[in-house]
């Protein structure tokens, strides 16, 4: 196990998909979901996307779940398996990076050319 974290670390990790971005799932079993990334794995390669891959967790009871039991939650999926939804179209669409004239680099929908952030 030591030696897959060090590969984890060693690679340039960086993700196309970015907090409250709009996304849909391409494949899996939740294939065709859309969902906002509540959060970025970058060290992971995975993001956690709303509504997607639930799973179903024991809990003990705790102070924010007195009663404890069965609680669905999101867990982390893989990112090549989202694509960012274009903001025009509402399709899938592949991130671009455009300079802009005053030095501020945007990522940009390939399919529409419109920016994103």
């Amino acid at each position: 196990m030591p030696r897959l974290k060090k590969v984890l670390e060693s690679h340039n990790n960086k993700l196309h998909v970015k907090k409250d971005d709009n996304v849909i799932v391409i494949t899996g079993k939740d294939k065709g979901k859309k969902g906002r990334v509540i959060a970025a794995y970058p060290r992971e390669n995975r993001v956690l996307v709303e509504g997607v891959n639930m799973v179903k967790r024991h809990t003990r009871p705790n102070q924010a779940n007195p009663q404890g039991g069965i609680i669905e939650k999101e867990a982390p999926i893989h990112v090549s398996n989202v694509m960012h939804i274009d903001p025009k179209s509402g399709k899938p669409t592949r991130i671009g990076y455009k300079v802009l004239d005053n030095g501020k680099k945007v990522r940009i929908a390939k399919k529409s050319g419109q920016e994103i952030d």
